[in-house]
């Protein structure tokens, strides 16, 4: 017997968790995780790459870059991808997976919320009761645009409302060319709402009720295996100033996150 003649299947699970945004130290960033995804699609020829997600969203371009990402490896590598998704995949998250062929979920998983979202806080009535007084010099009228420590102007907040417009019809193009006539023709699907498992099947955000491993094993049989494949963070960097980076970033997923229920 000639053992590579009966190599059983591979398959590369790529696990993507945690807030999306700009950085190496984001959970989720194409810096931080792009050589992760460029591993799993090369190390040793599998049949298939899995994406387990759970993430409640983030930066729209750090979500975009990612997306873009997989789709080019798998076209380049003529490899399938399947998406599972574990407790949410909502705004970005949902982006990450619309980047797979399938998105597959748990009954109770979390999907959609398609749409984009700005906050901040304003704080000039704070200051004027605290008796200073803000200056602030610019060249160029547009260069104190939503100044959080001056009055809010309606002209800057249309010039906001523009851009969040201009995100939010990339992320439907994005989702109407990947599902396609999947999803179903329904008034609150781009809106920004978001549903249960069961509920995202029927909209065509998702495709089914499955979990990792036996959707893998009836798609490539009982005897695939998996190469998990995730990012690696040392012990010393966790020290110093990243402490506190990384409990400011766990507070800010903890607040997404409630959004959602979880």
């Amino acid at each position: 017997m000639i053992p590579f003649l009966n190599r059983r299947p591979t398959v590369a699970v790529i696990r993507l968790a945690g807030m999306i945004g700009g950085g190496p130290r984001a959970a989720l960033s194409d810096e931080a995780i792009g050589p992760v995804i460029e591993k799993a699609f090369a190390r040793g020829k599998p049949v298939a790459v899995a994406l387990v997600i759970n993430s409640p969203g983030g930066s729209p371009v750090q979500s975009s870059l990612i997306a873009a990402r997989i789709r080019r490896l798998a076209e380049e590598k003529k490899i399938p991808v399947h998406a599972f998704v574990e407790d949410v995949a909502a705004s970005g998250g949902y982006w990450l997976a619309v980047a797979a062929d399938d998105i597959w979920v748990d009954a109770s998983s979390v999907l959609g919320s398609i749409g984009v979202i700005s906050a901040g806080f304003g704080a000039n009535e704070f200051l004027a009761r605290q008796g200073i007084e803000r200056r602030i010099y610019t060249a160029g009228k547009s260069k104190s645009t939503l100044d959080p420590f001056m009055p809010e102007k309606p002209e800057d907040v249309t010039r906001l409302k523009s851009i969040l417009e201009d995100i939010h019809a990339a992320f439907i193009t994005h989702v109407k060319s990947r599902r396609g006539a999947r999803l179903r023709d329904d008034p609150d699907l781009f809106t920004g709402e978001f549903w249960l498992g069961s509920r995202s099947v029927e909209l065509g955000l998702a495709d089914g009720i499955a979990h990792l491993l036996p959707k893998l094993k009836e798609l490539y049989g009982d005897k695939v295996q998996l190469a998990r494949y995730g990012r690696k963070r040392g012990i010393f960097p966790r020290f110093g100033a990243a402490i506190a980076e990384d409990a400011l970033s766990a507070v800010e997923e903890r607040a997404s996150l409630a959004r959602f229920g979880l």
